[in-house]
């Protein structure tokens, strides 16, 4: 009974949270993943174990976070438009924005590592913070797997983040415009109509539940996409087999696997430009997400023990934006655009439309949002490079 449960709640919490978000606009502006977030961490924190009628099964919450994330990334990257993007400007904006990043990260291991326990703990850490600020949640899960990160250690990841972010974007919807265009030159004026057009497209895309992927005239593409997916996912899991020598999946080859496997997958006539495996690659992120706060109980934590990994993530996000800046003077890059990189590393593509409706500028939308697929894409492999790399170096 509780294992029914656990899958009802799993999967049902996640649709519902989508659906609230078409009609009530604050979800979408706090985002569905922190309600539920907040949801799982109620479930694990405020309602009694043994109350008869509500228990969570762990073994089925475990594996239904185990397996959102690989489902996941195919299908998330697979909705991606890998082939017809303008790589000139975008190249470079992206470019000194993930560099802004990589750099202050792995300076940050070496100022804050001291302060933490274990020189790998901390290794781990800075890979999942990579896989958050060049990509999002689901390079974060990704890499979280493939480092092998406890997850009460990703819990004070994602509560953190959670913090310096919404302090971010609270610093750049009131002082973002002002303090960009004031710092950085004005963006050049498109020569024509067509920059508007591509990015009301974008838009349109990236706004969260607008179709539903099941409908009638949506249900082949979507069994597809979910179709290819699961054989990504089925070879990179026989792969990830092979190659271990225990027998057990080698984790840093499987999720490396199912990014290039599905980044190649993008490239087929079915898959492009359509939106429908993006959000169900979201859906079930949304799904992992629930999974791993409901199993996390917050009052067996020692928040104050974890400290360093909040002023860590805090020296990230501000020095890889003031890095950023001096890096868009020499390179003359103007503040719009920066800004919305930013928003696109930081706080993830979603917000893209959100930075560009604070600019009064919907032409820059095509940029974050291609900016944000990039760093999807590039994620995983930084952030699991990044933990080698620091793991060797000790």
């Amino acid at each position: 009974m509780n294992t029914a449960i656990t899958i009802i709640y799993l999967l049902g919490v996640p649709l519902l949270v989508m659906q609230l978000a078409k009609r009530w606009t604050w979800i979408d502006k706090v985002s569905p993943m922190t309600v539920l977030y907040i949801i799982g961490l109620a479930a694990a924190n405020l309602i009694p174990a043994d109350n008869g009628i509500f228990n969570i099964d762990s073994d089925t919450n475990t594996l239904f976070s185990n397996i959102a994330v690989p489902l996941a990334i195919p299908l998330m990257l697979m909705g991606c438009n890998t082939h017809g993007w303008k790589v000139g400007k975008a190249f470079k904006v992206f470019l000194s924005g993930l560099l802004s990043v990589l750099i202050v990260t792995i300076a940050g291991y070496f100022i804050f590592r001291n302060g933490y326990d274990d020189n790998r703990g901390f290794a781990q850490v800075c890979a999942v913070a990579t896989g958050i600020y060049t990509g999002g949640i689901p390079n974060m899960g990704a890499i979280k797997q493939a480092v092998a990160m406890p997850s009460q250690t990703y819990l004070y990841i994602t509560s953190y983040d959670l913090i310096v972010t919404g302090l971010y974007l609270v610093f750049v919807i009131l002082f973002g415009k002002t303090v960009f265009r004031k710092l950085l030159p004005a963006e050049r004026k498109a020569e024509n109509g067509k920059r508007k057009a591509e990015s009301a497209e974008y838009k349109a895309e990236s706004d969260n539940g607008r179709i539903n992927p099941f409908d009638r005239e949506h249900r082949g593409l979507s069994f597809l996409a979910i179709g290819i997916t699961i054989a990504i996912a089925a070879i990179s899991y026989a792969v990830s087999i092979w190659v271990s020598k225990d027998g057990s999946p080698n984790m840093t080859v499987l999720i490396l696997l199912l990014t290039t496997l599905a980044i190649g997958a993008s490239f087929l006539p079915p898959m492009r430009r359509q939106q429908h495996s993006f959000d169900l690659g979201l859906y079930c992120v949304y799904v992992f997400c629930l999974a791993i706060a409901t199993a996390c109980d917050i009052r067996q934590m020692d928040i104050a023990g974890s400290l360093p990994i909040l002023y860590y993530l805090g020296f990230i996000v501000l020095g890889s934006l003031v890095l950023q800046i001096l890096f868009a003077k020499m390179l003359k890059i103007d503040g719009d655009s920066v800004m919305v990189c930013s928003v696109a590393l930081i706080n993830s593509p979603p917000f893209v439309p959100l930075a560009a409706a604070l600019l009064n500028n919907k032409d820059i939308v095509i940029l974050g949002i291609t900016i944000g697929l990039l760093g999807y894409m590039l994620g995983n492999y930084l952030g699991i490079g990044i933990f080698h790399l620091l793991v060797a170096i000790g």
